[in-house]
């Protein structure tokens, strides 16, 4: 049997939190099961984020979200999506070709930490004058700001 050349991808599963609260693992051994069926190789699989939903999926109101990239056989991604479509686990899966990154770059991406990144703000923005216009010293004082009088 010939095999296709194997691309990048990338799936978001959307589980019921509830039902990923009551079995984690076998939630992740689902999902691991079908990538493994289409002859997947695994490159990440986490858990992203837990959410509310925009309207409730089969009366669920809360989500859990799970990421994972992968590479495959571009034939065998409907065999996956029909997978999806049949279990009663998930909800709904989003699959997207991911071909302009990295392994490298979505492995970075996977295990940094995101912290918020300081914010740079504009004297004249802060202080809600127009853009363009210098911030006065009343201006300051008015605020409430007078350590920022020279």
């Amino acid at each position: 049997m010939e095999t296709g050349v194997k691309k990048l991808y990338e799936v978001m599963f959307l589980i019921d939190s509830a039902e990923a609260a009551k079995d984690w693992d076998g939630i992740i051994e689902l999902a691991t099961k079908m990538l493994n069926k289409i002859d997947a190789q695994i490159i990440t699989l986490k858990k992203w984020d837990e959410r509310p939903l925009a309207y409730s999926i089969k009366r669920c109101t809360r989500g859990t979200y799970i990421l994972s990239y992968f590479k495959a056989d571009g034939r065998k991604i409907t065999e996956l999506e029909r997978d999806v479509l049949l279990s009663e686990r998930i909800m709904r899966a989003l699959i997207l070709r991911v071909d302009h990154l990295t392994e490298e770059e979505i492995i970075k991406k996977m295990t940094e930490v995101h912290a918020p990144a300081p914010v740079a703000v504009d004297d004249t923005v802060a202080q809600g004058t127009e853009q363009g216009e210098p911030a006065s010293e009343e201006a300051d004082v008015a605020a409430g700001n007078p350590e920022q009088q020279v």
